[in-house]
């Protein structure tokens, strides 16, 4: 139902349903969300504007700040445990602590934060999220703001 009119929106029972898992898979694997064989990335981070395979619009992603947060959530519940069963297993020193965990929490880090973007991605093309979404209006377009001027 729409929000506005009350009427039910025929444009988003239309739409294809796309599995998010499956898009999350593809995005995680670094690849396009609809095909699964184009490049998602052109560089570390910097997502494609077309998949070269299958054309999919990719340029409406907006994942932010979501990868990072969700890095540091999967890098902390990797870590944390370990540290504690190599201190409850060893009793290292403080700087064998460090010198073992900094750059393996840094190297994790860095492996993951692609593919976990490419996952929010996914996501997002899956779930019609942002410009993924063939009705979606710009804030500056939508009826409800007030045009101040």
């Amino acid at each position: 139902m729409s929000e506005w009119t009350g009427q039910a929106d025929t444009a988003k029972a239309a739409r294809p349903y796309r599995s998010p898992w499956r898009a999350m898979a593809r995005g995680f694997a670094c690849r396009c969300p609809e095909c699964g064989k184009g490049r998602m990335f052109n560089g570390y981070l910097t997502v494609v504007d077309r998949c070269e395979v299958c054309g999919e619009d990719l340029s409406h992603q907006r994942a932010d700040d979501a990868p990072p947060y969700f890095t540091i959530v999967a890098v902390g519940h990797i870590i944390v445990p370990l540290i504690l069963i190599v201190e409850t297993a060893f009793h290292l020193s403080n700087f064998t602590h460090l010198a073992i965990w900094l750059p393996l929490t840094l190297i994790l880090t860095l492996a993951l934060l692609r593919p976990i973007k490419g996952a929010v991605v996914g996501l997002q093309w899956a779930l019609y999220m942002h410009g993924f979404d063939p009705d979606h209006r710009e804030d500056a377009e939508a009826p409800w703001q007030p045009d101040i001027g």
